[in-house]
C-alpha cells in the first residue's frame, strides 16, 4: 500500500497556498488562436460583401505566413483578384511574371484591394507582411 501526501502551504500555518494568477502558456495560445479566428472571419466577411462573378480559387491566411500561389487559371483570360486585410500594418503584393499583375500594398484596415490580372502559362501571386505587421488575410480570384 502506498500513502500519497501533497503541501498545500508553504507558510506552516495550514492554511491553503493561493493560487497563482499569472496565465499559462495554453491559455495565451487559446487567447491569441481565437484572435486570429475573429480577424479571419472579419476579413472573409469584408470580401464576401465585395465578390462578383465567380469564385475559382481563395482562402484565408495569417498575414505573417502570407499568400503564396499558383493558381490554375486559362492563360491570356482576365480574372479579379480580391484582398482584404484585417490586424495592423501591410502586406505587399506581388506577381510572377512580373506585368501579370501590379505590385501594390495591401493595408490591414479592412478596405478590399482589386486587381485585375492577366493570366499566362503560368502566375505565381505572393502577398508577404511587412515588417512589424500582423493580421489576418482574406483572397479570392474571380472570373469577369
Amino acid at each position: 500500500m502506498f500513502l500519497l501526501a501533497s503541501c498545500t502551504s508553504d507558510a506552516g500555518d495550514g492554511k491553503v497556498a493561493k493560487r497563482s494568477s499569472t496565465p499559462t502558456a495554453t491559455s495565451s495560445r487559446e487567447a491569441e488562436g481565437s484572435s486570429e479566428q475573429r480577424l479571419t472571419k472579419q476579413a472573409q466577411a469584408a470580401l464576401a460583401a465585395v465578390r462578383t462573378g465567380r469564385t475559382l480559387e481563395g482562402g484565408a491566411e495569417r498575414l505573417t505566413d502570407g499568400i503564396h500561389t499558383e493558381p490554375t487559371l486559362q492563360a491570356g483570360k482576365t480574372y479579379k483578384l480580391q484582398l482584404v486585410c484585417v490586424g495592423h500594418g501591410t502586406g505587399q503584393l506581388s506577381f510572377k511574371p512580373t506585368g501579370t499583375g501590379t505590385p501594390a500594398k495591401v493595408p490591414c484596415d479592412q478596405s478590399v484591394v482589386q486587381q485585375r490580372v492577366r493570366a499566362g502559362k503560368q502566375l505565381h501571386i505572393d502577398v508577404d507582411a511587412t515588417q512589424g505587421s500582423n493580421g489576418a488575410l482574406a483572397w479570392q480570384i474571380n472570373s469577369l
